[in-house]
């Protein structure tokens, strides 16, 4: 089974995943740049040659010494109850990463939930308070500021050119601030590992090097010292070891930019309540469809209804995709823009039919 590890306490979700949430894609315009574009070049500098040998002096070591001063621990306090009802204040800790010189940090959701105050630690000493900017519980992402300048920031790499068996270096806080600025270091075991939560699919890195709570929001960086993923979960069962995951930065970089730009995720909207065959089963409704998803409701005035899509009907693509499962789906929304015409074929009645919907932004809960 794969845990969540919560920034608090740990939280099983759909009983298999610790620590992340993720998504590839949103819709939506992305708007201005990500602020790293303006950032100033990494300026760690590695020993001087003649006190460190070039065996010792290794890319890891390199790779360190440029993204680990951009790796923070955060610090979340919020209120719980304790066993008699009481609320008291808790503590949990995580990890994060400076992608801007003006104190932007990337972080995971459930490293910031709930809390009341935030206490950034950097990897010079200094605490400062952080404030949430916003969030996105669905990629289990969040950014967090800092009323700082001349941080130093982490640089992005391309999370789509990496290959599997390339060194991966993990950089956070395991287990708390006690022990900040942990490496950890393996390689990159697969890619585009799909894992099923929540009636969506996403795409994670897979890594052997090391990933224990308090890692989550860290980052997993290559061997040139860029980030390429942002630790966030592992396979946590007695007798596996070495099964780890992050977020990928090229699914990462949307998701903050439209937090940065609007405090939330724009996403692609069509306005309709789904079963497929194994929800239907999860839940107990009777439904006969050899393929496509079940509209089991029409939001009123959404996107669907105004299309002509009614409740009955079984939708069997998107955009000319097909979608045999919810997940399928929620996949092909998250790589749809606002605004977009979109053709959606269905079954009504044992006829296909197609019809063009213009998506809008799901609405804010």
């Amino acid at each position: 089974m794969i845990k969540r590890f919560h920034s608090l306490v740990v939280t099983v979700i759909a009983a298999i995943l610790v620590g992340c949430m993720v998504l590839v894609g949103c819709g939506g315009s992305l708007g201005k740049p990500l602020p790293e574009l303006a950032q100033p070049p990494n300026t760690a500098i590695p020993p001087a040659q003649g006190s460190v040998s070039d065996a010792r002096n290794t890319p890891i070591v390199r790779a360190v010494q440029m993204a680990g001063p951009a790796v923070v621990g955060i610090t979340n306090k919020a209120y719980a109850r304790d066993s008699f009802n009481r609320q008291v204040m808790v503590e949990g800790t995580g990890s994060g990463v400076i992608f801007d010189a003006n104190g932007y940090i990337a972080t995971n959701n459930h490293v910031v939930q709930d809390a009341k105050e935030i206490v950034v630690a950097l990897s010079d000493g200094r605490t400062l308070p952080g404030r949430v900017l916003g969030t996105d519980p669905v990629t289990d992402l969040a950014v967090v500021k800092v009323d700082a300048t001349g941080l130093h920031a982490a640089t992005f790499g391309d999370s789509d050119a990496i290959l599997v068996g390339e060194p991966a270096i993990a950089i956070g806080n395991p287990l708390g601030l006690e022990f900040r600025g942990s490496v950890t270091a393996g390689v990159i075991s697969a890619l585009n590992r799909s894992i099923e939560l929540d009636e969506r699919r996403f795409k994670l890195i897979q890594t052997d090097a090391a990933i224990n709570p308090g890692n989550s929001g860290g980052a997993l960086v290559n061997a040139d010292g860029m980030v390429i993923g942002i630790n966030s979960a592992k396979i946590a069962v007695a007798g596996v070891e070495g099964i780890g995951f992050a977020i990928p930065i090229n699914s990462a970089r949307p998701i903050l930019q439209s937090i940065i730009d609007k405090g939330r995720v724009v996403r692609a909207y069509l306005g309709v309540g789904l079963l497929d065959r194994n929800l239907a089963t999860q839940y107990g409704y009777d439904i006969t469809i050899d393929k496509g998803v079940y509209v089991a409701k029409i939001h009123k005035g959404g996107p669907a209804a105004k299309a002509g899509i009614v409740e009955g009907d079984v939708i069997i693509s998107v955009g000319g995709i097909e979608a045999n499962s919810v997940a399928d789906l929620r996949t092909v929304m998250d790589s749809q823009q606002v605004g977009s015409v979109v053709s959606v074929g269905i079954i009504r009645n044992g006829a296909s039919v197609t019809k063009n919907v213009t998506l809008e932004e799901m609405p804010v809960k």
